[in-house]
């Protein structure tokens, strides 16, 4: 992935540590989660797709040999193509489908939850609004699926 990708946010792209996929319209909430991994310090690149047509957009490179994600961050109310269809386009894909794909979201609807599920989603999670709390949630998420999670 070149340096100079304005979505490759985070490591430099010389890098060995698989990026973050954080597929998040919102600015406040994109600008919230980078502060919270810098805050943590982090290592991984982060990588933001700003709707849903951006996140499918990374199948082909990633067809073309870019490196897989480590995880995916995924709101589900997405502009252009709904975050569950994304989703569903991700699991579906032979090439990334065992790619842990965590939903991030304000949805708290519990049909959106049990689709999500349904549709292999790995975690559910729903986006504290206070940013002490979400760093709690960024931390949580840099343990178990930056260190403790081993994959395929």
């Amino acid at each position: 992935m070149p340096t100079s990708d304005p979505k490759t946010l985070g490591a430099p792209a010389s890098s060995l540590l698989p990026p973050i996929l954080l597929v998040e319209d919102n600015p406040a909430d994109v600008d919230l989660t980078l502060r919270a991994f810098a805050r943590r310090k982090f290592a991984n690149p982060v990588q933001v797709a700003r709707d849903g047509e951006e996140a499918l957009a990374w199948l082909p490179r990633w067809e073309a040999g870019e490196v897989l994600p480590l995880m995916i961050l995924l709101d589900l109310k997405l502009p252009r193509v709904s975050g569950l269809e994304v989703l569903r386009a991700f699991k579906a894909h032979p090439l990334c489908r065992s790619v842990p794909v965590v939903i991030l979201t304000s949805s708290n609807d519990n049909s959106d939850i049990r689709t999500a599920y349904d549709l292999g989603a790995n975690s559910y999670i729903v986006k504290p609004v206070d940013f002490v709390k979400f760093m709690e949630v960024a931390a949580q998420i840099e343990l178990y699926w930056g260190v403790l999670n081993k994959q395929p």
